[in-house]
């Protein structure tokens, strides 16, 4: 762990720190900074503050950062479901229980070695080596579908889309208890959970604003099945927002109940619908994936 102190002088009060980090410091870009701010490794006289805190003379920044380390990402021979490709885009469906891409105590068996023996050295750079081609994660437990870039380009204007919310994306989720209203909109601000910072939470402070619309498709006895629409895409959006109305993913134990039923490997969460703009020829393009087995099955169950 590498650290960095600063004592701030009169002619850098009331700037915004992130701003001043960011002209202080070279090789580290703003949005690694927020990041860090996020995760509380950036403190201003030994307390956590937020991006927009507003330095004053004589405040002392320490800054901790994880030293890089080298990692060779190899490709790997793994099967894809494939639901579309072409020379700038691919689209897969993720199978629960694969990691996205390489990061701590995961660096085989991800979704990117996956794609690095299919795709060779054709996916996009912009991302870093630990994600090429990464446009947008779903969360390991997650099945479906997910986009992947090809080449630079591709990944602009897939990451632009997923900023300004005109891609569509559809889930389909079993939740516990009831819902009192057949469709419904939870708009409510996500951020980092201000005591475990491997969580995500409602939260004002360092939120940003979030939006998941529901809808009921069949109720049963202590659960009900539903489709959701992200309107916004937020760390663990729809298990945090579903969480909150008290309604947690039936199978998800970091924001619900511990205990685990029906033997799942994790939140009843699939990602069924992916709709986008093709990034070369504009034309706007939707693909659908079936529910895995393993939802099937827990439906029928559930009947």
């Amino acid at each position: 762990m590498q650290q960095l102190n600063f004592k701030i002088l009169k002619q850098d009060e009331d700037k915004r720190i992130d701003s001043f980090l960011n002209s202080s410091l070279e090789d580290i870009s703003r949005s690694r900074i927020q990041k860090l701010i996020e995760d509380n490794e950036i403190l201003v006289n030994n307390k956590p503050i937020n991006k927009n805190y507003k330095l004053k003379e004589n405040d002392t920044i320490l800054i901790n950062i994880e030293e890089p380390k080298e990692i060779n990402i190899l490709p790997e021979n793994i099967h894809l479901n494939i639901v579309y490709e072409d020379n700038d885009v691919i689209l897969i469906n993720k199978p629960q229980n694969m990691v996205v891409h390489p990061a701590n105590g995961h660096y085989s068996g991800t979704l990117v070695n996956a794609l690095m023996y299919h795709c060779k050295d054709n996916l996009s750079g912009i991302n870093g080596v630990m994600r090429p081609g990464i446009v947008h994660r779903i969360d390991k437990d997650t099945s479906g579908i997910l986009i992947v870039a090809k080449n630079d380009k591709a990944h602009q204007s897939l990451a632009s889309q997923l900023e300004n919310h005109s891609m569509t994306r559809v889930y389909y989720a079993i939740v516990y208890n009831n819902l009192k209203n057949d469709t419904g909109t939870i708009d409510a601000p996500i951020g980092r959970h201000p005591i475990d910072r491997k969580k995500m939470a409602v939260t004002d402070k360092n939120g940003k604003r979030a939006v998941t619309h529901y809808e009921v498709l069949k109720r049963f006895k202590k659960y009900t099945f539903i489709k959701l629409k992200l309107e916004t895409g937020r760390t663990h959006q729809i298990r945090v927002h579903m969480s909150y109305i008290g309604n947690p993913l039936l199978g998800d134990t970091v924001y619900g109940k511990e205990k685990q039923p029906f033997k799942l490997l994790g939140q009843v969460l699939h990602a069924k619908v992916l709709g986008f703009i093709h990034p070369i020829t504009n034309e706007y393009m939707e693909f659908e994936t079936e529910l895995p087995q393993y939802f099937k099955e827990l439906l029928n169950k559930l009947q």
